[in-house]
């Protein structure tokens, strides 16, 4: 089965060609058809050359080209000669209105000056419409812009001919604009890709290519250049700016040791780093693919309106037909009069504001958030944000910090506390969780992985290590009831590790973890938000999960859980939800990735999170503050009030505009003004998101 590839459409200026190229490809047979208008891009998986072809039968004036082929600037030459034509059209059209209207002269010098301004206004709108009428689209809206100003022309109607293409040419250059706007405002996300790399190589710095980097090579950064791939330091000190990353401005210390992402920029010192990741695998490559690849999950209200617009066209046109046939057949009014009336309906057929500006405002929400370091990864998924009325979350990582430290060790049956120490660490040593890293650092001594010869996991109770001459159990307290080992402590405030060695039970570690500063005031927001209930499930102990929920004001706690107990509460929540909106799960560890997936909205915490529940997530919060699941929400409220508010303005503009047309109570310019008119609004009204 072939895989979806990516294509670049160069040239793709008309919201209705992308939804009709979507739709051709769908019908021909192809799988996973995506074309996203504001990228200027398809996906699809099929016959990649069949699509070319079709591509280019559909729509001629685009240039089909691979993801990486270079191209031209989103101001092409089209662009920048379309304002003169406009100009000079303009200057023929004022005088012309004043010849006419001031001065009353209506001969062929007139038609003459109105002609030209009109064929240089609309050339390019003419060429498209006789190469779409050879094709046999008849609904495209140059098309039935040329029908309706050649119309005029027939009922002897020059100046609103002229007057409706030049405007119509006007508000189309700054709908380019405003959408150029956007792209290079995402684009700018997309600059965090570095074209190169210092790699140091025999004593000697070589630039390479990113994509040549392996884990273990070893690249120089130097103050204000982007670290190429994920690493750690291996020497020198610096402050790094993470906030194209995650939204944060505050510059963020690193000294050999500690781990950078790829993307950040160098501000001071220089930087010698290990590479730990291709760059395929790296940070800034998975924020790409993310953002890219958002557009192709398209919402529910994407959808409808690209199925209304075609519908909307053909049934507005043949409304105009029967307006202009009707009453002069019916009842013998005259022709010119329902002629024009029917041009008007020609004019508001388009549905530009609606294709345009709905894709744009999911388009720019998603670029928002990324700005602000929350990835989502589809707009249906910001509209299932935007519909959030329960959230459940995971307590360590989430709520907590997950930096875990050894507080206490007590002792029991003759064991010294460097021996339960040595023992528990022993147990833990090939362990990645965090609780097992605290248990190690917090042994002084070193520890030969080799000892250990065999480790039996205990779902959701902990482990049972062997050595050649001895057995060490260590988790919590369900694990000693399971063994039947003989202990008297069963009630421990905090997050407790029991010891047995041998059976016999040595003590236990009390662990620590500190809640995130803002988790109390991102519970807080998320009620003010309208959240109706606020859930912690957690594996940890009902004690410590209790403590943490009164402390950030959590409404109910599940603990004791395994993974499949999450889920179970994740479904229960779900149905007593029911139509009430949608339940939401914030968690980070790879446990967690069942219930993200589970969820109506998964969201992952991304900094200290698991690849596996990063991967299953819906949405990834980059720098792992809870706070921006709210700032999510807004933001995808925000984002879904403007598609609403841009669906009502266009449609309810368009709906008076056909009354008023019908009963002759509607110009051609008041026409053309409404069809350009609101879609700048809504252009405008989208765009507003990115800011």
């Amino acid at each position: 089965m072939a895989e979806p590839v990516k294509l670049r459409l160069e040239g793709l200026d008309c919201a209705n060609c992308a939804a009709k190229i979507e739709d051709t490809l769908k019908k021909e047979g192809f799988r996973h058809v995506s074309v996203n208008f504001v990228q200027q891009e398809v996906t699809l998986a099929g016959d990649v050359e069949k699509a070319r072809a079709i591509i280019r039968r559909l729509e001629p004036g685009i240039r089909v080209l691979d993801p990486d082929a270079p191209g031209h600037a989103d101001d092409d030459d089209d662009s920048r000669r379309l304002p003169v034509f406009m100009i000079a059209a303009i200057i023929l059209f004022v005088p012309g209105l004043v010849l006419r209207y001031g001065y009353g002269l209506n001969g062929t010098a007139i038609m003459v000056v109105f002609a030209a301004a009109y064929l240089l206004a609309g050339w390019k709108v003419l060429k498209n419409a006789f190469l779409n009428s050879i094709r046999g689209n008849l609904f495209d809206e140059n098309f039935l812009m040329a029908i309706a100003t050649f119309g005029a022309f027939a009922i002897g109607e020059f100046p609103e001919a002229a007057g409706v293409m030049i405007f119509f040419m006007v508000g189309e250059y700054f709908q380019d604009r405003a959408i150029n706007r956007s792209r290079r405002s995402v684009r700018s996300l997309l600059a965090l890709k570095v074209d190169f790399a210092n790699l140091l190589a025999d004593g000697k710095v070589v630039r390479v290519d990113p994509e040549d980097l392996r884990p273990g090579h070893r690249i120089i950064v130097r103050p204000g250049e982007r670290v190429p791939v994920d690493g750690i330091v291996i020497s020198g000190s610096s402050g790094l700016d993470t906030s194209a990353l995650t939204g944060e401005s505050m510059p963020r210390p690193v000294t050999a040791g500690e781990d950078v992402l790829s993307g950040s920029v160098n501000l001071n010192g220089l930087l010698t780093i290990e590479v730990t990741k291709k760059l395929n695998e790296s940070t800034i490559a998975r924020i790409l693919a993310m953002v890219e690849n958002a557009t192709a999950r398209k919402a529910k209200t994407e959808q409808f309106i690209t199925t209304f617009a075609r519908y909307y066209t053909p049934v507005v046109v043949l409304l105009a037909v029967l307006v202009a046939l009707v009453p002069p057949l019916a009842v013998g009014a005259p022709y010119p009069v329902w002629i024009y009336r029917a041009l008007v309906l020609l004019v508001i057929s388009c549905p530009c504001a609606l294709v345009l500006s709905i894709p744009l405002g999911y388009f720019g929400g998603i670029g928002k958030a990324a700005k602000t370091g929350i990835l989502v990864k589809g707009s249906n998924f910001l509209d299932a944000l935007a519909a959030v009325t329960v959230v459940a979350m995971d307590k360590t990582g989430t709520l907590t910090k997950g930096v875990f430290k050894v507080t206490e060790i007590v002792t029991r049956n003759g064991f010294r506390p460097e021996e339960l120490s040595k023992y528990a660490a022993l147990a833990e040593i090939h362990s990645s969780h965090p609780i097992a890293a605290a248990i190690r650092d917090a042994w002084a001594g070193t520890i030969d992985p080799a000892v250990v010869r065999e480790v039996e996991e205990q779902a959701g109770a902990g482990i049972i290590a062997r050595t050649d001459d001895q057995e060490i159990m260590v988790g919590n307290d369900r694990l000693l009831h399971e063994q039947g080992i003989d202990h008297d402590t069963c009630h421990v405030m905090g997050t407790v590790v029991h010891v047995v060695v041998d059976r016999s039970y040595a003590g236990y570690l009390v662990i620590a973890d500190e809640i995130k500063e803002d988790s109390a005031a991102a519970v807080r927001e998320l009620k003010k938000l309208g959240v109706r209930k606020i859930v912690m499930v957690t594996g940890d102990s009902r004690d410590v999960a209790e403590a943490v929920a009164r402390e950030v004001g959590v409404d109910e706690v599940y603990a004791r859980l395994l993974p499949e107990d999450k889920v179970a509460v994740i479904e229960r929540l779900q149905h007593e939800n029911g139509n009430q909106g949608k339940v939401a799960f914030v968690g980070d560890g790879i446990n967690d990735a069942p219930v993200i997936a589970l969820a109506d909205i998964g969201i992952a915490m991304g900094g200290l999170g698991s690849d596996a529940a990063i991967e299953t997530a819906d949405i990834v919060i980059m720098d792992d503050k809870l706070s921006k699941v709210a700032v999510g929400m807004q933001l995808a409220r925000r984002t879904r009030n403007t598609v609403l508010q841009n669906i009502v303005l266009a449609l309810s503009v368009k709906l008076v505009f056909i009354v008023l047309g019908i009963f002759g109570e509607a110009t051609m310019w008041e026409a053309v003004f409404a069809d350009v008119g609101v879609t700048m609004v809504a252009v405008a009204n989208a765009i507003r998101i990115l800011r």
